[in-house]
């Protein structure tokens, strides 16, 4: 079978063709044989012998984007053993065989029915046969065969990264390398010049250009100023068919900025400033502000600002704001209006980065002159120093002068100055201050070991302006007075050993002064020389401020006694010297024998005699049981004893006690209350039956007397003394009760007893005079007034 397609036309084509045939061999080229081999055909058990018959192939190109009315002829299929009388039937499978690709089965004409892209798809890959249509029997065996897409310049360049922003520094030379942009064409770049892209500037000239094959973007102008201009937009072209006519193009856009470089020195816009401050403002303050322009921007324009000379470089200082890039001007000592005026300052600006490629610019710092006026303001007095010290002793007198401050007005006028202590805290009422002189004094009596320190807050006006106030702080020290005496650092427990020996050192001890170390630091001990000598122990002044309790004899008995009393003098080192006196309880105890402490407590005397703690504590119950009954016993005989007088006749006036609650005084028979309601209506004097006197009574009251002028103060001042020296009395105790209720109240008798048989012609409208607690008593006696009257 031969395959012959459009390319066979072509006369060396038709050559490779006949000499492929001649020799049977395959080639790499365009053209394949393949050869009929000795094959089993289906339903057949011999081997024939077919001579020889094979396909000429070709491979098949197919034009992309065909847009003709009628398929596009591809190739044509072809067998040897096609006589040309239709019996061979031609049949093609594989890669859009039946939809893309179609073939005469009688001719073997292959056309293509659809416009292919080359760049969706390059090749197709198809496979041919040559049948028998009365058998169906192949003639030929199947074949594989391509069909290439031929490129055609249908896709322009693009540039799949745009678009571009890029920076170059300003300043830059010529011919400085910007950027490299590369564009994409997806034509076929082994075949003609579809695919070959040429670059071009539309846009951007004069100031890039570009390189028609690599696509590098470079300066084309010397020293480009960002100053003068800051972003370019420089449009860039691709062109396909090498920049031939007809060929297809695309474009991009690169967006240039020019990156500052300090090519540009500061300047102040003016070589001479003035500023106002006024005297009152405070130190380290800012008071003004100054700048110098820079055209560059970033740490370029960055600059620093420093006070180069001047008169007043010593009273302000310059610092920079980063953010502003401007000069804060501070005040570094206070400004006085009367001493001077005016300063002035030479200030310099300079860029802190340099760039010295454009060193022959100029230098990149300029300096300026600034003329600062000092403003007069009214100020408030001023002290002398910024803070007082003062001492005062302890114990001074109230009203003590302290000490004194001065305060001055600092203006030309030099008001009076008036001042007092701001009482903000309690520490300020224990000063006073003198309003004119500053002198400051004692209002309170101080006691250095409860405060040692003081710290109050002066304050100072003018007498013109008030309003102007100035405040000094001032320490007062409260300086130590001996009025403490020393005494014993703690409570000591003193222990001695009953086998001691003599010189034998039992405690050391020490003392507190709550004085300071001037009228307390030295101690002297001693024992108190009002007693008699010790001779138990003594003390030793160690001459450190301790002491040490010595003993003086051999032996101490817990059973003789097993506690001593030791009173030891301390005095201190002041002027004057105080002293106390302490006392030491020394206990006598068990010791072992390297000292150690067995037991303090004094052991019975029947110890020895081998009785142990419960037989000693039966033995004491015993002896409390025997005297409790020893006491019972005497006190029941003492109650048997006959009383002097047993007489039923016996009329003494006894004290009744009943429980019940009947008819109260009128009920008792054995008290005779008249004497206490009217003491001249009292019986006569009557004496004890049982003991006759020996003296004449005294007479007794006239009862005519009017019962105004008895005293019952007097009258029971005159029984008790009738009770004492009354010769009648008995040795046994007798009770005579007086009650007295003082002297009557000055309104008269206010009770209702006898008021319904007696009539009194009394108005009793004065009651309602007597206010809101007299009122119901009113009312009652007003409404009694009624009835009599009615």
């Amino acid at each position: 079978m031969r395959i012959t397609s459009t390319s066979c036309i072509c006369p060396v084509l038709v050559c490779l063709c006949f000499v492929q045939r001649c020799y049977g061999a395959p080639h790499h080229g365009s053209i394949k044989v393949t050869r009929n081999q000795t094959k089993h055909i289906e339903g057949e058990t011999e081997v024939h012998h077919r001579p020889k018959r094979g396909w000429v192939w070709n491979q098949f190109f197919v034009l992309e984007e065909h847009m003709g009315p009628d398929p596009q002829y591809v190739g044509k299929l072809h067998s040897n053993s096609d006589k040309g009388d239709g019996s061979v039937k031609y049949i093609l499978t594989g890669e859009g065989a039946g939809t893309i690709f179609i073939i005469d089965d009688t001719t073997g004409d292959i056309h293509s029915t659809k416009s292919l892209d080359r760049e969706q798809k390059t090749h197709y890959v198809l496979h041919a046969q040559a049948i028998d249509r009365r058998t169906n029997k192949p003639l030929e065996p199947e074949s594989e065969f391509i069909i290439k897409v031929q490129d055609i310049n249908d896709n322009a360049p693009k540039f799949t990264d745009g678009p571009y922003i890029v920076t170059v520094p300003e300043m830059s030379e010529m011919g400085t390398s910007v950027l490299q942009v590369t564009a994409t064409d997806a034509d076929d770049p082994t075949y003609g010049n579809s695919a070959r892209v040429v670059y071009s500037i539309l846009q951007g000239q004069p100031y890039f250009s570009v390189d028609p094959k690599t696509g590098v973007i470079r300066t084309a102008l010397h020293n480009m100023d960002r100053e003068a201009r800051e972003h370019y937009s420089v449009v860039i072209q691709a062109k396909d068919m090498a920049g031939q006519v007809g060929g297809l193009s695309g474009s991009t856009t690169v967006n240039i900025t020019l990156t500052d470089v300090n090519d540009n020195p500061p300047r102040f816009p003016q070589k001479h400033y003035q500023l106002y401050v006024p005297e009152s403002a405070q130190v380290g303050s800012a008071v003004g502000k100054i700048k110098a322009n820079d055209a560059d921007t970033g740490s370029n324009a960055d600059m620093k600002y420093t006070i180069i000379n001047g008169d007043g470089s010593g009273v302000f200082s310059i610092s920079t704001d980063k953010e502003t890039r401007e000069g804060i001007l501070s005040l570094k000592k206070p400004l006085n209006y009367e001493k001077k005026k005016s300063y002035t300052l030479n200030i310099e600006g300079a860029n802190t980065h340099l760039d010295f490629r454009f060193s022959h610019l100029g230098p990149f710092k300029d300096v300026t002159m600034l003329k600062i006026i000092v403003g007069d303001v009214d100020e408030p007095p001023l002290f002398t120093m910024p803070s007082y010290v003062m001492e005062v002793y302890e114990n001074a007198k109230i009203g003590t002068a302290v000490g004194t401050v001065t305060a001055q007005d600092p203006d030309t006028a030099n008001s009076l100055v008036r001042y007092f202590i701001d009482h903000n805290t309690e520490e300020d009422r224990y000063f006073t201050i003198d309003a004119s002189t500053g002198t400051i004094k004692t209002a309170k009596i101080f006691d250095r070991e409860e405060t040692p320190w003081y710290n109050i807050t002066v304050a100072a006006s003018e007498i013109d302006n008030p309003g102007l106030v100035s405040r000094v702080p001032v320490g007062v020290r409260i300086l130590d007075v001996n009025d403490n005496p020393p005494e014993l650092a703690k409570e000591y427990d003193v222990v001695v050993c009953e086998n001691a020996k003599p010189g034998q050192v039992i405690q050391t001890i020490t003392a507190t002064d709550k004085d300071n170390s001037a009228n307390g630091a030295r101690f002297h001990f001693s024992l108190d020389e009002a007693l008699s000598f010790n001779p138990n122990f003594t003390l030793r002044d160690n001459e450190d401020n301790t002491a040490s309790i010595l003993t003086r004899r051999r032996r101490y008995s817990r059973t003789t006694q097993d506690v001593y009393y030791l009173p030891v003098l301390i005095s201190d080192g002041g002027v004057p010297s105080l002293s106390s006196s302490s006392t030491l309880t020394v206990r006598v105890c068990a010791c072992e024998r390297d000292g150690r402490v067995r037991t303090c407590h004094a052991e019975a005397f029947l110890s020895s005699a081998g009785l142990s703690t419960g037989a000693l504590i039966a033995i004491l119950l015993c002896v409390v049981i025997l005297l409790a009954i020893v006491v019972l016993f005497i006190t029941l005989r003492r109650s048997k004893k006959e009383p002097l007088i047993i007489s039923e006749e016996d009329v003494r006036e006894n004290v009744v006690t009943y429980d019940d609650e009947g008819g109260g005084e009128e009920d008792t028979e054995a008290f005779d209350i008249t004497a206490l309601r009217n003491p001249s209506a009292a019986e006569e004097l009557k004496y004890r039956r049982d003991v006759r006197p020996e003296v004449k009574p005294e007479p007794r009251h006239h009862p005519s007397l009017s019962l105004d002028s008895i005293d019952v103060h007097e009258f029971i001042k005159q029984r008790l003394a009738e009770a004492d020296l009354d010769p009648s009395v008995p040795p046994y105790d007798s009770l005579q009760t007086y009650a007295y209720e003082g002297y009557r109240s000055e309104a008269g008798s206010i009770s209702s007893l006898d008021s319904a048989t007696t009539h009194s012609d009394q108005d009793y409208n004065y009651l309602g005079d007597w206010g809101p607690e007299f009122k119901k008593l009113a009312e009652l006696y007003g409404e009694m007034e009624s009835e009599r009257t009615t």
